[in-house]
């Protein structure tokens, strides 16, 4: 072979070498940008993947705080279940109460609100009630032909709603007074009223007033009274209960009473003394005095 054939077989050789190295190079190239490619969507799978349990994570947290918050209101809601349930049967105790002390009134002579009396839910022995109307206009429940035991006018009624707390629990017996008022200074803030309104009552340690006052009372003798209502307190126990009774009595009164100081002078020397006062003017239901006389037209009678 001459020299010059094998120049050009070599040269042919190494031409389809170096176009095998370009192919080479390209493919590399072409396997290099789709591995980069796919490295590239995967970390975007993997980015997924994470977004996907973050938001897994997140909807479990939300689920497990529904949960809690649906349980809290489990609680609260049987929580108001059974306070309505008490609150029922508060209810019905004190309307049976009410019913028992309306009855009482009844037979004593009081004359009753139509609207604050369910004539179908008292048990009375006569059995039979008497509509009427008064000078008010108001249309009123009594026995038939009791009048107002009181003799107060016909525009007043003893209707139960319409008596100061003090009152009513000054009209109940030992009894009814113990299960309606716990606290012993309510007790004998409705004992210490019933003695100023119940001559027969006795120990009624109230005295008259003059200007402006009705009637009043002094600290020192509500002392001794309260003594003689409980035997055996000390006098240090009954000075508390000075204090707590007036409150009370202030209280179940609306504050239609007052408390005065009055500085006075024994063996030579000052001291003040507290003084329960009822004024002239205050206003107590059924100790208003008027001038009506007219005699309650008869509606009809119940039975």
């Amino acid at each position: 072979m001459s020299p010059s054939s094998l120049d050009e077989d070599q040269l042919e050789t190494a031409t389809l070498e170096n176009d095998l190295l370009e192919t080479l190079i390209e493919e590399l190239q072409t396997l290099r940008a789709e591995n980069e490619r796919l490295t590239a969507r995967i970390d975007d799978l993997e980015q997924s993947v994470d977004s996907l349990e973050s938001r897994t994570e997140t909807l479990e947290t939300d689920h497990t705080e529904v949960q809690d918050c649906l349980e809290d209101h489990q609680q609260d809601l049987e929580r108001v279940e059974s306070l309505a349930k008490a609150t029922r049967n508060r209810t019905g105790a004190n309307k049976a109460r009410l019913e028992e002390l309306q009855a009482r009134e009844l037979e004593k002579g009081a004359h009753l609100r139509e609207s604050n009396a369910d004539v179908h839910e008292l048990d009375i022995a006569a059995d039979t009630l008497e509509r009427f109307t008064k000078t008010d206009g108001r249309a009123y429940y009594r026995l038939p032909d009791h009048e107002d035991p009181l003799d107060r006018g016909n525009d007043v009624a003893l209707a139960h709603g319409d008596l100061l707390p003090i009152q009513q629990l000054a009209r109940m017996d030992e009894d009814m007074r113990r299960s309606t008022a716990n606290a012993l200074p309510t007790r004998l803030a409705a004992k210490l009223w019933q003695a100023r309104t119940d001559s027969t009552v006795g120990d009624d340690p109230w005295k008259p007033g003059t200007s402006g006052v009705r009637e009043y009372l002094e600290a020192s003798d509500l002392k001794h009274w309260i003594r003689r209502q409980e035997q055996g307190i000390s006098e240090t126990y009954a000075k508390k209960l000075v204090s707590r009774t007036i409150d009370a009595i202030l209280e179940c009164a609306n504050h239609r009473l007052a408390v005065r100081k009055r500085t006075q002078r024994k063996n030579g020397l000052e001291y003040t003394e507290r003084r329960l006062v009822l004024p002239a003017d205050a206003e107590i239901p059924g100790e208003t005095t008027t001038d009506a006389d007219q005699a309650p037209e008869t509606a009809d009678v119940h039975g």
